[in-house]
């Protein structure tokens, strides 16, 4: 028999160990330090409260262990940037009412021929703990913007989740289930016809998103999309991100500065744009978002594909995308929210999923399944962001229908 005291104490216990001791993982020179004990945050980085702990025993557990800086066991730490506008807005709420940019919006800043493209292609959507609300999270913003409901009924839309002895105790976690609800929203409104895959990693360690990645492949995934990442470590292993599709991740929130995985050279990283409707043919001007990460890999050698000056090593990003809280996409989530409904989202986790469903949409994942090159051999398709030219946080542009990717 055991005690509530006992219980929590060794947990405790085991909390402080996996914070001491490397994150799994292979290809170092010491075995199992390929990661780092670093906690991994979703991006975006903020949030106005913390995951709610469930009632009793396991509860009180939970906020004892939530306590600890390194977070590795539970990861409930995770946040989400609010974009600007009123957040929680009822499910039936017109979408001419709904602030944040819509899919008409994205697909006309893009040039996405989303209504004929996307048919045959399935994103893979990489996240952390279950949300078993997004399925009908999702339908709830398919059907208010007019896209073709997609369900696991008529077979476009799919969701596996990690098991393990940690995810069945802590199940979900609020900022990963608004990152997921962000992540199938966003890929929806760019590729409406794509089929989705969401894979529901047991724990948001790098080793266990990176075998999510590669479950979603197995699945099908034509292009893989991902908004997490940590510092830079000595022991990066670049090789293990070539995962045989594109391999798509956000550069981060915190402004200037390469983050991991985005400074893999097997990924292409995205940075952060903002939009803003004007009177050129396009009908969109813009700019560097202020708080994209990007910049020169402290370990990463510099690709022979990668030609552009400023870094001796690996510059990220190589594409941007909208990524401004002000005023952020419109989204529907209700899970573990005190105020469910409708929100807007900002950060490079709107921008990674946009890259990822234009990808999609050119339907040339092939050219892009092991690097970034074939952006840089066709930069000039992209769209110019501010003076254009490359730039660490925006690239070498942002998506202009499908050229360019």
């Amino acid at each position: 028999m055991f005690s509530t005291r006992s219980l929590g104490a060794a947990v405790l216990v085991a909390a402080l160990a996996a914070c001491a001791a490397p994150i799994g993982g292979g290809g170092s020179a010491v075995p199992g330090a390929d990661q780092p004990a670093t906690r991994l945050r979703p991006i975006p980085i903020y949030s106005p409260t913390p995951t709610p702990a469930p009632p009793g025993l396991i509860g009180g557990i939970i906020g004892l262990v939530s306590s600890l800086t390194c977070g590795v066991t539970a990861g409930l730490t995770c946040h989400v940037l609010a974009g600007a506008g009123p957040q929680g807005l009822p499910a039936g709420t017109a979408a001419s009412k709904l602030p944040g940019l819509h899919p008409a919006d994205l697909q006309s800043a893009y040039g996405l021929a989303s209504a004929t493209a996307g048919a045959g292609q399935k994103i893979g959507i990489v996240v952390a703990y279950d949300d078993p609300d997004l399925e009908a999270d999702l339908a709830v913003y398919r059907s208010t913007f007019g896209l073709p409901a997609c369900t696991t009924a008529n077979g476009c839309f799919k969701k596996v989740t990690g098991g393990g002895l940690l995810g069945a105790l802590l199940g979900g976690n609020q900022g990963w289930g608004q990152e997921s609800s962000l992540d199938v929203d966003v890929a929806s409104a760019v590729c409406p016809k794509c089929k989705l895959v969401v894979v529901e990693a047991a724990s948001d360690t790098p080793a266990n998103l990176l075998a999510a990645a590669k479950t979603a492949v197995a699945d099908g995934a034509t292009v893989v999309t991902n908004s997490y990442s940590l510092a830079e470590y000595a022991g990066e292993n670049d090789a293990a991100y070539q995962i045989g599709v594109p391999f798509v991740f956000g550069a981060g929130d915190s402004g200037p500065g390469a983050q991991w995985p985005a400074s893999s050279s097997h990924v292409i990283a995205v940075g952060g744009t903002s939009l803003t409707r004007d009177g050129s043919p396009r009908g969109w001007s813009e700019s560097v978002w202020a708080g994209s990460g990007g910049g020169c890999s402290a370990y990463v050698p510099k690709p022979a594909w990668q030609g552009n000056t400023g870094c001796s090593t690996r510059s990220a990003n190589d594409v941007s995308a909208f990524a401004d809280p002000n005023p952020g996409v419109a989204v529907y989530d209700s899970y573990l929210s005190s105020t469910p409904g409708w929100r807007t989202y900002g950060g490079t986790s709107v921008a990674a999923p946009i890259v990822a469903g234009a990808i999609a949409l050119a339907g040339n994942g092939a050219q892009l399944s092991a690097n970034a090159s074939f952006v840089y051999a066709h930069a000039g398709a992209l769209n110019a962001v501010g003076a254009g030219g490359y730039g660490p946080q925006a690239g070498n542009g942002s998506p202009n229908g499908a050229g360019g990717l």
